[in-house]
């Protein structure tokens, strides 16, 4: 019931506002459907196709209110290198396998896991795929003639460089056209579909005036058919699962990146909140069905969710709208569609690649220079000049890398002691006539893993021959340790105990403290040791050092030193002294 939830407050008024934006949606998701299709390598009707089937499924079982679905330009390098390698037929095996991926990404709540891919793989990408979509559409735009699409971006553009003189006037002059109304409709007109505005202008302009003298729709891939897509259950097989598990793991791992990132922007734009791993689960189910019936592979759109919000949208209901109302576009008008030339089509998908690349953010991030601005780069040059499968893999080993040494550095160990005027202990009352030789007594901050390892053996300072008797660890910064920061601490109790020393503990966290329990050093060091408050800790120090070897000791690192140093007994013990400064604030 409560996921029906979402339609029970449907009324009139709510219904009216759902038709009006899925209509205005779904005649915006028509040129934009076969622009994804055509770039992607196949047919445009197949684009159309997954409009309808995945647009619908996606708002009926997705965990956004505003969520529209449907064929997207971050697809198309990779659904065009995986149509040209494996073939159409496996392209939509490699979609529905998607599909079963996000399904059981969603039934697992591993939609949270999106959230961490870090954003400058994510602008990376992005911006890569903006530019192979728009450079992939020049061939189009300026209609040159004898080019072999390739799945390498250099070759590419060595293809239309090639074929530069073959350039038609009637292309580029109808490409102007609809690209001048789209720039200006967006510009003046928002609430206007500018897209199918310019494609209609320019198809109109185009059978006026340049009939037969360039390429359309129907003279390059045929007719369109005006009627419903025929069911279809491709041929499947464990070799072919197998062959296509690389690709299907990418168009589920890109295909949960855009739709969560729809879905954000959607919440950001409303106030509402979606629900990421249901999300999953319906864009899982779109991906399923959708290649049944000759579709692609869809995501969430994030123009076409801001559109339907503008719109006033309220519900689910105007994404099932938008795809009715293109399936009864394509029953109506689908002959009309054969017409259009090609050359209409390529601004649309430029303007829609300029949009897409994140420009300010790409920027923003490489003027930084740090090593966000490296991943941002590697990033977006794999993309482009090799594939976003490579592009992805290297960005975020890379973000792991950069991520290690980051927290590594941010490690330290300090030797400290207390300031005799206030409650707390530091490094700034160590130095060389200062210090104890029989107790020593460190900090240490961040966490203590494998990253951090090396550092700590580094900042730990070496036993010697005359070692400390003692050794505190203030662990009350130390949030995540490891069995990598376990072994450092097994090693430090060892060469203790072999000098004849104690190692103790104060203030240790909670996930330290039950590694070490688990793995046993806690018992081997012996609960006894363990202290809330370094006062206690200290405490016990003093009463473990011989007291002999404190006469005539001059460095009085503790208060106690003076009587110490003197052969007297100890006065108040240290934690009383901390706990009467500080109150119940003992330090730690």
């Amino acid at each position: 019931m409560a996921r029906w939830g979402r339609y029970s407050d449907c009324t009139w008024s709510t219904l009216r506002k759902d038709l009006v934006a899925g209509t205005i949606v779904g005649v915006i998701a028509i040129p934009l459907g076969m622009a994804f299709a055509i770039a992607s390598g196949v047919k445009p009707e197949y684009g159309i196709y997954t409009t309808i089937v995945a647009g619908v499924l996606i708002s009926l079982f997705g965990g956004s209110r505003f969520q529209i679905g449907g064929p997207t330009g971050a697809f198309i390098p990779i659904l065009f290198a995986i149509a040209a390698e494996y073939g159409y037929e496996n392209l939509l095996i490699a979609g529905m396998m998607a599909g079963v991926l996000l399904i059981l990404m969603g039934l697992f709540r591993l939609g949270v896991l999106i959230q961490f891919i870090p954003k400058p793989v994510t602008i990376g990408f992005t911006a890569g795929i903006a530019v192979t979509i728009f450079t992939g559409q020049i061939a189009s735009f300026l209609g040159l003639k004898g080019i072999v699409r390739h799945e390498s971006f250099v070759a590419n553009m060595r293809e239309i460089g090639v074929h530069l003189h073959t350039a038609n006037p009637y292309s580029i002059a109808t490409a102007a056209i609809c690209l001048a109304v789209v720039l200006l409709g967006a510009r003046y007109a928002p609430k206007v579909p500018a897209s199918l505005i310019g494609l209609i202008a320019a198809s109109i302009v185009a059978a006026l005036f340049f009939s037969g003298k360039l390429a359309t729709i129907g003279s390059t891939y045929g007719a369109i058919p005006n009627t419903l897509p025929s069911f279809h259950v491709p041929v499947l097989s464990w070799d072919r699962i197998h062959l296509l598990l690389r690709p299907a793991l990418l168009i589920a791992m890109l295909g949960a990146i855009e739709s969560l990132l729809s879905a954000v922007v959607a919440d950001g734009m409303t106030g509402s909140r979606h629900d990421s791993n249901r999300e999953l689960i319906g864009q899982g189910i779109a991906n399923v069905a959708a290649p049944l019936f000759g579709g692609i592979p869809a995501t969430g759109a994030i123009a076409r969710t801001a559109t339907n919000i503008r719109s006033g949208a309220v519900s689910p209901l105007s994404g099932v709208i938008h795809g009715a109302a293109v399936l009864l576009i394509l029953l109506l008008f689908a002959p009309w569609a054969s017409n259009i030339p090609l050359s209409a089509m390529a601004p649309i998908l430029m303007v829609v690649a300029w949009n897409m690349s994140e420009r300010r953010s790409f920027l923003r991030l490489l003027k930084l220079r740090t090593g966000d601005s490296l991943i941002l780069a590697v990033t977006f040059l794999l993309t482009v000049f090799a594939d976003l499968t490579t592009a992805v893999e290297v960005g975020l080993g890379l973000a792991v890398v950069l991520f290690v040494k980051r927290m590594g550095e941010a490690h330290l160990v300090s030797k400290v002691l207390p300031d005799p005027e206030s409650v707390k202990v530091g490094p700034h009352m160590v130095s060389e006539d200062h210090d104890c030789p029989q107790i020593g007594i460190y900090t240490v901050e961040g966490p203590l893993f494998f990253g951090a390892a090396y550092r700590f053996e580094r900042t730990m300072p070496g036993l010697g021959p005359e070692p400390p008797g003692v050794v505190v660890l203030r662990m009350s910064r130390v949030p995540f340790l490891d069995t990598t920061g376990e072994g450092n601490l097994a090693k430090l109790v060892a060469d203790l105990e072999a000098s004849g020393g104690r190692l103790l503990v104060s203030g240790i966290q909670q996930q330290p403290l039950e590694l070490l329990r688990r793995t046993g050093l806690y018992d081997a060091i012996g609960s006894s040791r363990f202290y809330e408050h370094t006062g206690d800790a200290i405490d016990e120090a003093l009463r473990a050092i011989p007291k002999e070897r404190c006469a005539g000791c001059r460095h009085a690192a503790f208060r106690e030193c003076t009587a110490l140093s003197a052969g007297k007994a100890i006065p108040q013990p240290a934690a009383a002294v901390f706990k009467a400064r500080a109150g119940a604030g003992a330090v730690r």
